[in-house]
């Protein structure tokens, strides 16, 4: 932790914008004021891996009214809002490690401190708290006993890596894949990740969208989301996939899909939301249009093959916050590239990321599990669970509910017909 309590300013504005997002969730505020009674979570310990943003600060709250001990580091080093940071560990005395722009010696440092608490549940972002762990217990530094009941993850990225350790058989305990409640990537991931996408690109860069030629890298539900918001600023949006069936509906849902080696001689923008490694690669770039923009989305920095660019680059600055210019030499003459947030994730780096409302939703998803893990991890296996309907079902009502939406419910007659064989009869 490096903030100082004399720096009020910052402690203030941290405090101001988390109040903000608090009066922006109120399905994680009714969970709170519910764990405010009852204090489920009393003396568990939780270690977060997440990004530190007024969101997340919201969750951190909502845990400790639970009567839960808190331990908070980032899951990016570039996502961590110092003034949220700051106010979080000395207005509301929670234990943060995080500051924006820390190497990363420092970021897994943070991890680690944020491990000393033993924690009972883990909650990342990105699986780096559970491989950290997995890793240490290889190594006989953790002993069985001493492991975590269970998990949470919240992204597309971690559920990945984390059911590849299920299928080693060596998943050390069990995890809650968060990301696979509907509550979450129907809306986080599409909504979310779309709106706060365009946003990172527009105050890093500040460029016109509407009439260019906008590439999306990616079309599962981040990529749809982006593409999406491009097209909703005009612009002329083109799907590069290497899944057949959604690049099949990337064209049903009136958007170009071609190639990459195609799109990149025609982009203008380019935004990478796969999940995967070397999407974007040297050969890319050099077929790419003077002054092309090229940023991520996905949860790690490797999504651009920055090593490969610098390769052929012959000079390289900041030309402003979070943009990089690269100089390359082509047959012709010399043109430009620029990297936004060093290739790391554009929406929470040049921006705020998603927006509370959104994660209203998300944030709902892991307070819950984490109670549900408490309650169950003694019958639960090592493995990759996906969240409980009845906890995804009520969270999405308690939502509509909150918004002022009714809906219709069904009759005994039509639940009976659902429920028989003999459909249609």
């Amino acid at each position: 932790m490096k903030y100082h309590v004399k720096d009020k300013n910052l402690r203030v504005r941290g405090r101001k914008r988390i109040e903000w997002a608090q009066n922006r969730m109120p399905v994680l505020d009714s969970i709170r004021k519910d764990f405010l009674r009852k204090k489920p979570l009393k003396d568990v310990r939780v270690s977060c891996c997440l990004h530190v943003t007024t969101e997340t600060a919201v969750l951190m709250l909502v845990l400790k009214d639970a009567g839960a001990k808190v331990a908070l580091c980032a899951s990016n080093p570039l996502s961590t809002q110092d003034d949220v940071a700051a106010s979080l560990v000395f207005d509301y005395g929670i234990s943060v490690f995080a500051i924006k722009g820390e190497n990363r010696k420092i970021y897994y440092q943070h991890i680690a401190s944020a491990l000393e608490i033993k924690p009972n549940v883990t909650m990342d972002d990105g699986a780096d708290l559970v491989s950290t762990i997995h890793k240490k217990s290889a190594a006989n530094r953790i002993k069985r006993e001493n492991l975590p009941w269970g998990s949470t993850e919240e992204t597309t990225t971690g559920v990945i890596r984390l059911k590849a350790l299920e299928r080693e058989n060596k998943l050390l305990y069990p995890v809650i894949a968060v990301n696979d409640a509907y509550t979450k990537h129907l809306f986080d991931n599409r909504y979310g990740t779309g709106q706060s996408t365009i946003d990172g690109i527009l105050r890093a860069t500040n460029k016109l969208i509407c009439g260019i030629n906008f590439v999306v890298c990616g079309y599962g539900w981040c990529g749809r989301g982006v593409a999406m918001r491009a097209k909703g600023m005009g612009a002329n949006v083109i799907v590069c996939e290497t899944d057949p069936l959604r690049a099949l509906e990337a064209l049903m849902d009136g958007y170009r899909v071609m190639p990459l080696k195609e799109a990149v001689r025609i982009g203008d923008i380019f935004i990478t939301v796969t999940g995967d490694t070397s999407v974007i690669r040297t050969e890319h770039f050099k077929l790419m249009k003077d002054k092309a923009i090229v940023a991520n989305s996905g949860h790690f920095n490797v999504e651009i093959d920055l090593e490969g660019l610098n390769k052929i680059s012959t000079a390289k600055k900041e030309v402003k916050e979070m943009v990089t210019e690269y100089i390359l030499k082509t047959a012709k003459k010399s043109k430009r590239i620029y990297v936004l947030a060093q290739g790391r994730l554009v929406n929470l780096s040049c921006a705020e990321g998603h927006p509370a409302e959104v994660m209203d939703l998300s944030f709902a998803n892991q307070a819950l599990s984490c109670l549900y893990i408490k309650e169950n991890y003694t019958r639960l296996e090592h493995k990759v669970y996906k969240i409980p309907d009845d906890i995804d079902n009520n969270i999405a009502r308690l939502k509509l509910k909150t918004m002022g939406i009714k809906i219709d419910t069904l009759t005994k007659e039509q639940k009976k017909y659902l429920e028989s064989w003999q459909l249609g009869t």
